[in-house]
């Protein structure tokens, strides 16, 4: 009579059998001192590179011939740094009220590269998102909360509030013959904001809730203008970016203010001008007030501030890490051919796949807490360093750079399984190593080195391993910023966690292979 074994002590001996091949693997790694050394230097390297990086990055601002401490920017009520420059026609607002406004033109200068050395070219143009219209904002300090509607060059009329919040209304641009009515009214702390194209017929754009704001505010119209950005291309096919001095100036008439104070007398600030050696302002913007009419321009931008050092620049050195994570995953199971270890590791564990999982694991785990713990120390004590040299860090909110510590953590994991499925899979160093280094390394450097068109980089880094260098992005990619988000400065074309899928999938792919091989063939 033949015995039966129950199906849940065949799952208890199942799991049983797992830990035992765990227990195995791992005391063949820690025993090896070459591979744990290996370990131990992914993490030196990402400490030591991402130290010297901070410790050797510096930045400083002119007075004329004295180098100066450059000045820190205001942050937003979220905490971001935000860019808030603008000319405000203004009058206070105590409780409730509204302003409406029609706007009729908004035209602009753009400042192109000299054609005549010494004759400053400037021609007729409007960027894209330069902006006019009206404007609730708590006061006139650069930061403070705000809500805005407002017709921009080439995205139509925009709700915005708050710097990082923007929400679409129609599309198309103003003139004489196609004028666009703009209203924004305050009940509480609640802020619509309304379009109309006759002044008659309106429809809400959106609406925006700021908290906190004192009874007394600023109500009135705005214009600015954020740089124009111009992008050159290399022989190669690379670029390189840069921003121009650019103006918008809007014609608004049919003002009507109502509410508590309406009707006093208008106020006129400069938001965050910047100021020569002599107390002068450069590129000042103005307004003039003629029948009723106002004519507004202004320079900058009321937008995220899409500049400062990213925390995952600190990170140089988790490149470095990767390659000594990915030679120690291909060398914990090539060694075990190479020396004809295999068929003793197979007879001790018949079940293939298993062992194969175990490795791994075992491998994973130690990559991930080298990584974990080489970061952890290079993020906080590299953001300490920057500060002191005055460099500007972008900011990123507690849970994004959690995820970049962990993220960067597990993509060096998730490179040692890939690199673990190709020695399983070729079953010779050298291939294996120089297969795993170029499906990540390569199209990562292609793609952010200025070498590619944005498009080809981007599709590299969408449809390679290279993919899960996404999980450490921590930079936000907000529409109205005027940024060139392309991966040279920072921004992968796939969200942080669909990049690490990417990733994951060919390392599961190129270990699904393995143990097919491994099962079909020992050596």
């Amino acid at each position: 009579m033949t015995a039966v074994t129950p199906y849940r002590s065949r799952q208890a001996a199942g799991r049983d059998g797992f830990a035992q091949a765990l227990r195995a693997e791992w005391t063949k790694l820690r025993t090896v001192r070459g591979w744990m050394i290996g370990m131990a230097l992914s993490t030196l390297l990402i400490v030591l590179l991402g130290l010297i990086f901070a410790a050797g990055s510096q930045s400083s601002c002119s007075a004329g011939p004295v180098e100066v401490p450059c000045p820190v920017p205001p942050t937003g009520p979220g905490g971001e740094a935000v860019e808030d420059h603008f000319y405000f026609v203004h009058q206070p607002l105590d409780g409730d009220g509204s302003i409406t406004v029609r706007v009729s033109s908004l035209t602009g200068e753009l400042r192109k590269p000299d054609v005549t050395p010494g004759v400053r070219n400037v021609v007729p143009g409007v960027v894209p998102w330069a902006k006019a219209g009206v404007m609730i904002k708590e006061s006139t300090r650069q930061g403070a909360t705000y809500a805005a509607v407002m017709i921009t060059g080439e995205h139509g009329v925009r709700m915005q509030h708050d710097f990082t919040e923007d929400v679409a209304g129609l599309p198309g641009r103003v003139s004489a013959s196609a004028p666009r009515w703009l209203r924004l009214t305050r009940t509480g702390d609640t802020i619509t904001g309304e379009e109309s194209a006759d002044g008659e017929r309106w429809t809400k754009v959106g609406t925006a809730r700021l908290a906190g704001q004192p009874e007394k505010v600023r109500i009135g119209l705005f214009a600015a203008s954020p740089g124009d950005l111009t992008v050159s291309r290399n022989v190669l096919g690379g670029s390189a970016t840069a921003s121009r001095f650019a103006e918008a100036t809007a014609v608004m008439d049919r003002v009507t203010l109502r509410g508590p104070a309406a009707g006093g007398t208008w106020s006129r600030d400069d938001i965050g001008v910047t100021k020569e050696l002599d107390g002068t302002p450069h590129h000042p913007g103005r307004s003039v007030l003629s029948g009723g009419t106002f004519t507004v321009t202004g320079v900058g931008d009321i937008a995220p501030l899409a500049e400062g050092l990213p925390i995952e620049r600190l990170l140089v050195g988790a490149l470095m890490g990767l390659i000594a994570v990915i030679v120690v995953g291909v060398l914990f199971v090539t060694v075990e051919y190479r020396r004809g270890l295999i068929r003793t590791t197979l007879i001790a564990g018949p079940r293939r796949g298993r062992m194969l999982a175990a490795k791994a694991v075992v491998v994973a785990g130690a990559a991930f807490a080298c990584g974990l713990l080489g970061v952890a120390v290079t993020v906080p004590v590299g953001r300490s360093l920057l500060a002191a040299n005055g460099m500007p860090i972008a900011f990123a909110p507690l849970p994004t750079e959690l995820r970049v510590i962990a993220g960067t953590a597990g993509l060096l994991a998730v490179a040692a399984v890939f690199a673990l499925g190709l020695g399983a899979l070729f079953r010779r160093s050298a291939m294996a190593v120089v297969v795993a280094v170029a499906a990540f390394l390569v199209p990562y450097v292609l793609a952010t080195a200025s070498i590619l068109p944005d498009e080809a980089a981007k599709w590299l880094l969408r449809v390679t391993p290279a993919a899960g260098f996404a999980i450490q992005q921590s930079l936000i990619a907000y529409p109205q910023a005027t940024a060139r988000f392309a991966p040279t400065e920072g921004y992968f074309p796939l969200p942080p966690w669909a990049g690490f899928a990417v990733m994951c999938a060919y390392a599961g792919l190129v270990l699904g292979l393995a143990a097919y091989r491994l099962r079909r063939r020992d050596v």
